[in-house]
């Protein structure tokens, strides 16, 4: 049976209750939410709202409505900084995803905080790199490339103390940490909907503490003050314009659910015990070179010394599927001093068991061997 270790990108196995919603409402609920008093529309604005009010659960947010639906991490990022951006400067950090960095790189003004050969970024960094103008923080809660978790409630204060926002990049850790908006004090948090939390691909979305403080990237129809020119400026029309997946979306409010009955923290300290395990049996392993701190989730960054990640990759074959390469995020490469050679990422989910650690670095042992 083939060992899948590349739920950083995607869980390719999801809970029943996700195939069974995913089915079920794309039978029978496929209509445009919200876009008439029809019973099939209303059926399918059930599970929008349901989804919201399973979402706000899982980050203790108080109001359901202040959470939207969007295609995945990378449009509720785009969304979030595109839409908090009205001038002034950045600050993000270099274990973010490109999907942070290209679109602040967009917008020009901009301080890229360092982190250290374990990808911890530093409180006091980030403080270091505030500007007067400053506006805007930016930190992943986690590397997609080798795990580590960042301290980003101490770095939602230091934002708020200089008067800027705090966007809370999830996509890692949404489903496998426990997240609270009121602890943490983000004022955005974008997720992923397929990653952590089960649900299908083409799924995630944007937390807004504060809707007043962003507005729309994309108008449209929303079903909603349609006798105006103006896009409506309320959560969650103002960034759900035109037709919204509610198949997959209700899908996703399943998922979450199975989330909350399970518990992030218990599934993410499962996750977590295997990537520590596997970090300890590849570092015992004398051509092999790991990255990364023991405070992760479940993704471990490795390369074979003297091979690039892709041919790491290639000596692994169909054994075991990772992702080896950049991962889109380069600046986190050089940080863990990988930018030549770029990493081996196993990572694993929910449905991977303790076994699969000593199955996988039996693999990994034989490939370092030649």
């Amino acid at each position: 049976m083939m060992l899948y270790l590349d739920n950083s990108a995607t869980s390719i196995r999801k809970p029943a209750v996700v195939y069974r919603s995913l089915f079920y409402n794309t039978l029978f609920n496929s209509a445009n939410a919200g876009r008439g008093s029809h019973k099939p529309s209303l059926r399918a604005l059930d599970g929008v709202l349901n989804a919201q009010e399973a979402a706000a659960r899982l980050f203790n947010a108080d109001n359901p409505m202040n959470i939207a639906f969007t295609h995945n991490a990378t449009y509720a990022l785009n969304m979030a900084i595109l839409g908090a951006y009205d001038g002034g400067h950045i600050v993000a950090t270099q274990m973010d995803h490109n999907s942070v960095l290209r679109p602040i790189s967009r917008l020009g003004n901009f301080t890229i905080v360092p982190a250290d050969r374990l990808g911890r970024v530093y409180p006091a960094d980030v403080e270091a790199a505030i500007q007067p103008d400053t506006k805007l923080v930016i930190c992943t809660h986690a590397s997609n490339v080798c795990g580590t978790i960042q301290p980003v409630k101490e770095i939602a204060k230091i934002a708020h103390r200089h008067g800027a926002l705090f966007l809370l990049d999830a996509a890692q850790t949404a489903g496998c940490v426990g997240i609270d908006a009121k602890d943490i004090d983000a004022d955005l948090i974008a997720f992923s909907g397929h990653k952590g939390l089960m649900g299908p691909l083409g799924t995630g979305g944007l937390y807004v503490k504060n809707p007043a403080k962003l507005k729309p990237v994309i108008t449209g129809g929303t079903g909603s003050q349609s006798e105006s020119l103006k896009h409506p400026a309320v959560m969650p029309d103002m960034l759900h314009p035109g037709t919204v997946n509610t198949p997959g979306i209700a899908a996703l409010g399943a998922a979450i659910g199975f989330i909350i009955e399970h518990g992030a923290e218990a599934i993410g300290e499962k996750e977590r015990e295997m990537a520590n395990n596997l970090h300890d049996e590849l570092m015992n392993m004398k051509n092999v070179t790991v990255y990364g701190d023991y405070f992760r989730t479940g993704a471990v960054a490795f390369n074979i010394n003297g091979l690039g990640s892709e041919e790491t990759a290639e000596r692994i074959g169909g054994r075991a599927v990772v992702r080896a390469g950049y991962h889109c995020a380069p600046l986190a490469h050089k940080a863990i001093g990988t930018n030549k050679t770029g990493a081996v990422r196993a990572s694993f989910g929910f449905f991977n068991e303790p076994r699969d650690v000593k199955r996988f670095a039996d693999i990994i042992y034989k490939a370092s061997r030649g």
